[in-house]
């Protein structure tokens, strides 16, 4: 049964793209087959994979939109077994423009159902605001993953996350939850690292990944190659860590009950 887990957090920074690309690998890596969706307009996620915005037939906007179908416009990567549908520049306009349609909440739900068979895992790369673009994808997700960097305004903004998580689940999707919450650039000899560590598992407990992110320079390098880390440079502790965080994920969708 495909997985459809949404990469969300309001605040921009926090390698949640970079995040979606290399968790995307890593499950590929692992022999699942793996969908990554670009929702926001910026458009990295394609960028960080080897593609040109401008060679995009179409978007995610149009799939969203109802003038295009998702199957038609899936890109191939490099990455064996996984898939790209992008963004474009359109979704800038997307919450505006989904304000008066039918459905405007589940309009993405409904135009991935076509294509759930092929895939095990849909990755949703949401974009840094909540708004109907991100309640689509929370709407169509089956879980979230929220990245957090070890700042000390990292737990700043989640609460609204949290909180908008919680009326998507009450109004349009009562199956979503938390997948995980995932410490990003990493720092363990910063005393500020360790105590965001402790701040954020204390609050939520067993939800955040055993693994964490460290800040790495090769992670930071590979997007402007057109790569993830893990074929950027393998043995690097990012590319690691992450293909450790793909295997956490894979235990939680598919043996513990996570949503308990």
């Amino acid at each position: 049964m495909t997985k459809i887990i949404a990469f969300a957090n309001q605040k921009g920074g926090v390698g949640k793209t970079t995040t979606a690309i290399n968790i995307g690998a890593s499950l590929a890596a692992i022999k699942k087959r793996v969908l990554l969706i670009d929702l926001d307009q910026q458009g990295n996620a394609g960028t960080g994979l080897g593609f040109q915005r401008a060679s995009h037939r179409e978007s995610v906007y149009g799939v969203i939109m109802g003038t295009a179908n998702a199957s038609d416009n899936i890109l191939t990567t490099a990455v064996k077994g996984m898939h790209l549908l992008p963004s474009s520049q359109a979704l800038a306009g997307a919450d505006i423009d989904l304000l008066d349609m039918e459905n405007r909440e589940y309009r993405l739900r409904d135009a991935l159902q076509p294509i759930l068979p092929y895939y095990d895992f849909i990755l949703l790369d949401c974009p840094p605001a909540l708004g109907f673009l991100t309640i689509n994808a929370l709407t169509a997700a089956d879980s979230v993953i929220i990245p957090l960097q070890c700042e000390f305004f990292a737990l700043e903004g989640v609460q609204q996350l949290t909180d908008t998580i919680s009326i998507v689940k009450e109004k349009w999707n009562p199956q979503l939850d938390i997948l995980g919450v995932l410490l990003t650039m990493y720092e363990r000899r910063y005393n500020v690292t360790r105590a965001v560590d402790d701040d954020v598992r204390t609050a939520f407990g067993d939800k955040v990944f055993k693994t964490v992110v460290p800040r790495n320079v090769r992670v930071s390098e590979a997007p402007s190659h057109g790569m993830p880390a893990l074929f950027y440079d393998f043995n690097s502790t990012g590319a690691q860590a992450y293909l450790r965080v793909a295997t956490e994920v894979v235990q939680r969708v598919e043996g513990e009950n996570y949503g308990e």
